[in-house]
């Protein structure tokens, strides 16, 4: 069975890839480090190395096992495009995503750079979304790398959002989520913040998600934003398995 997720932007998580290195601001308060030393605590097998970055490769053909189709997390507990998975891993992972064409795939990295050199290496199929994280303006570089893949949707996770973002290079991007950090040192979030991206995104055509607020106490402060839900998803130019709004 796939692995349930309640991330709000998907339904299932793939994690073929544990354990990362922290790369810029966003990684300060890591939920998945948090989580998985949690969970080596608890004596859970895959995570006996804590967060060291671990590949699992018996975990690369699980998608085919799942018969209904669904959006597929790919390494929430880990970076697929981290340094240290070698290429012919992520070429494998690529493989699978294409003969699981059922589901959609989404994959989120900070290495943007390592993304965009790597990518004419990778065969790119419809189902294979590819996303960059962004915290801050100071990592808006990061943007250029992820509109030179080839994928079907390219998309930014602005989350934990640490400042204001403005001039959002939306261009060759199909998807924007913004959320809060989380957890108990969550660093503030402002609302002005959101509204200008929410902003930048309508003037653009970009579909916007708003996952959380976050904070300490993340589910009592919701993801509500000037009094509705946002949660608009890409159009890509294929049939995709669709995604229940959540609350």
């Amino acid at each position: 069975m796939a692995q349930v997720s309640t991330i709000e932007w998907t339904e299932a998580t793939w994690n073929l890839v544990t354990g990362c290195t922290k790369t810029s601001l966003g990684c300060k308060n890591c939920y998945a480090e948090r989580m998985a030393f949690r969970l080596k605590a608890m004596g859970q097998p895959r995570y006996m190395n804590g967060f060291t970055l671990t590949l699992h490769p018996d975990l690369l053909e699980e998608p085919l096992r799942w018969g209904k189709s669904r959006f597929v997390f790919v390494n929430s507990m880990g970076d697929l495009f981290h340094t240290k998975v070698p290429l012919w891993f992520i070429r494998k992972a690529f493989d699978v995503m294409m003969d699981a064409h059922w589901h959609t795939f989404q994959i989120l990295t900070k290495r943007a750079e390592r993304l965009e050199n790597l990518c004419e290496k990778l065969s790119w199929p419809n189902n294979v979304w590819i996303g960059v994280t962004v915290e801050s303006q100071d990592y808006v570089d990061r943007i250029k790398h992820i509109r030179r893949v080839p994928a079907a949707v390219r998309f930014l996770s602005l989350e934990p959002l640490l400042g204001p973002i403005y001039n959002l290079p939306l261009d060759g991007i199909d998807w924007v989520i913004v959320g809060g950090e989380s957890g108990p040192r969550a660093r503030p979030i402002e609302s002005e913040w959101v509204r200008n991206i929410r902003n930048q995104c309508n003037c653009e055509g970009v579909a916007f998600f708003f996952k959380q607020w976050g904070g300490h106490h993340r589910s009592r402060n919701g993801r509500t934003l000037d009094g509705r839900i946002w949660d608009e998803m890409p159009l890509p130019s294929r049939t995709s398995p669709s995604l229940s709004p959540r609350s």
